[in-house]
């Protein structure tokens, strides 16, 4: 997936997973009651970023901090490298 965003320094390029519709027990939610994810995968790293490399599945902390941001009909997400606390296998 080619992205045309360069992230600087310590900052990493995300694409949000899709918010869950349907909960655990096979109740459907309109868009207004889904949680936004707060994991993703991720599409471009900035230069001082070692931790995680593109495809990487991550969670990330805090959305309030991450900055959403679209390029064409993609939206991406940036998010500062301390705010991702684990990886996804």
């Amino acid at each position: 997936m080619a992205v045309n965003i360069k992230p600087m320094a310590d900052y990493v390029v995300v694409k949000a997973d899709e918010a869950q519709a349907k909960t655990a027990s096979g109740i459907y939610l309109p868009d207004q009651a889904k949680e936004k994810p707060k994991s993703a995968t991720v599409v471009a790293v900035g230069k001082d970023v070692n931790e995680v490399k593109v495809g990487d599945r991550i969670i990330y902390k805090n959305e309030y901090e991450a900055t959403e941001v679209k390029n064409g009909k993609e939206e991406y997400t940036v998010v500062y490298k301390k705010n991702i606390i684990a990886t996804v296998k």
